[in-house]
């Protein structure tokens, strides 16, 4: 009997050992998935940052440049017309020929490709923003060519020369050793709208189209959410047509979303007749891709209200109406803003649908309403990434640090919302 005993409590424990190594391996299993999941998200994030951090910055040259009156035929008193068409690019190439020799025709030309062709703007600027300026000797940072701009941030300290020439190298050097050729935080990165030339190209014009865009997806989704969360989880009968539409709906989140671009083209471009590459219809189509979150996370968010608070609502006295709208929407509104600012994040990083809609095409100016043309942040990544220009590729890995802080913001947001506002039963 005993050696039976001992027998069995052998087995018994020769299986907890191998449950045990099994549970351990299974542990083993998870920390190393996670590990290389962090792994990757480090490769990654470190991989933009070290090509997009350099698109924060900017070479320029320090320049002082007479305003000269006579060369530009103006006056303080001159109409703004006027001031805005002054020979301003005159003015730099003057400049640059008497800061480096040079005797031929080609020569010049390499001398004034060394600076960005809209460098004549910023003395515009400056001149428009105060005439009085004219006469004077105006102290100003030339915003560099991206030839320049490339070669002073990566290539000079390895000795390379990109597309330069040995003569531009020869003039650059020499502002350099001046200290007149250095770099500068970007500014006009988050000020300019895009460009042809990297080195004026900036995500402006984008950041106001997501918003605007964002907007009229919020504008139109949450109300339309919530609306339609409140009635299939408060009012809608039980019955075959409300499980068809549950369905749906719950099939419609999985969706790919080219698929909601391709119905914003066919109703509302073809049928209806909205304009094409506005906020508006990309506010229309993203607003038809985020209903389902919306609706979603909503009937979850009030599924969670306990059924006391109606039970007790009802006892007092209250009707169907005032119980919903001020017992159980108010409760589960933090659920439902939390599911909606999830939706709009996803909505912020899609490009896919708004390729379908137009929102593809090269806007330079900045949009102010939601009719004006425009491009998003997304749209602009993909854009600049199929640009040749090394320029590009930093301002592209740029464009994409600014959405993930978007998204991260967004993100961090409904997090602290849902912790603030939500209530614990």
């Amino acid at each position: 009997m005993t050696d039976q005993l001992t027998t069995t409590r052998s087995k018994v424990e020769q299986g907890m050992a191998r449950r045990r190594r099994a549970e351990g391996r299974f542990r083993l299993y998870g920390v190393l998935s996670v590990g290389f999941g962090l792994l990757c998200l480090v490769v990654l994030f470190g991989n933009i940052l070290s090509q997009g951090s350099s698109a924060f910055r900017q070479t320029v040259l320090q320049a002082e440049i007479l305003l000269d009156q006579e060369y530009l035929g103006l006056n303080n008193q001159s109409p703004v017309n006027e001031l805005r068409n002054g020979n301003y690019e005159g003015l730099i190439k003057q400049y640059l020929r008497n800061t480096a020799e040079v005797s031929s025709r080609s020569e010049r030309r390499a001398l004034y490709g060394l600076v960005s062709v809209g460098a004549h703007w910023q003395l515009q600027d400056a001149v428009l923003a105060n005439p009085d300026l004219l006469g004077s000797t105006l102290s100003i940072e030339l915003i560099m060519d991206d030839n320049v701009d490339q070669w002073f941030k990566h290539e000079r300290d390895e000795g390379g020369a990109g597309r330069l020439n040995e003569l531009q190298l020869g003039w650059l050097e020499q502002w350099v050793a001046e200290g007149r050729l250095k770099s500068r935080f970007s500014t006009t990165f988050f000020t300019n709208g895009d460009s042809r030339e990297p080195e004026l190209a900036g995500v402006h014009g984008a950041i106001m189209g997501t918003l605007l865009t964002l907007m009229v997806t919020f504008l139109l989704s949450f109300p339309i959410g919530v609306a339609a969360a409140i009635y299939l989880e408060e009012f809608a009968p039980k019955n075959r047509i409300t499980e068809i539409v549950e369905i749906n709906i719950n099939n419609l989140a999985a969706v790919p979303s080219i698929t909601f671009g391709l119905l914003g083209l066919a109703i509302f471009i073809n049928i209806f007749g909205v304009s094409r590459s506005t906020p508006l219809i990309g506010g229309l189509v993203l607003t038809l891709m985020t209903l389902p979150t919306i609706i979603i996370s909503g009937r979850a968010a009030i599924k969670s209200v306990p059924p006391s608070i109606r039970e007790a609502a009802f006892g007092l006295g209250a009707s169907k109406m005032q119980v919903v709208f001020h017992h159980v929407l108010p409760l589960a509104m933090p659920g439902m803003l939390t599911g909606t600012i999830i939706g709009m994040a996803q909505a912020l990083g899609e490009t896919a649908p708004l390729l379908m809609i137009g929102m593809i095409a090269f806007v330079v100016d900045v949009p102010g309403f939601i009719t004006d043309p425009s491009t998003v942040l997304p749209v602009q990544i993909f854009l600049w990434s199929d640009s040749p220009e090394q320029a590009f590729t930093e301002r592209t890995s740029g464009a994409i640090i600014v959405l993930l802080t978007f998204l991260i913001m967004m993100n961090t947001v409904a997090v602290r919302l849902r912790r603030r506002l939500e209530r614990r039963w």
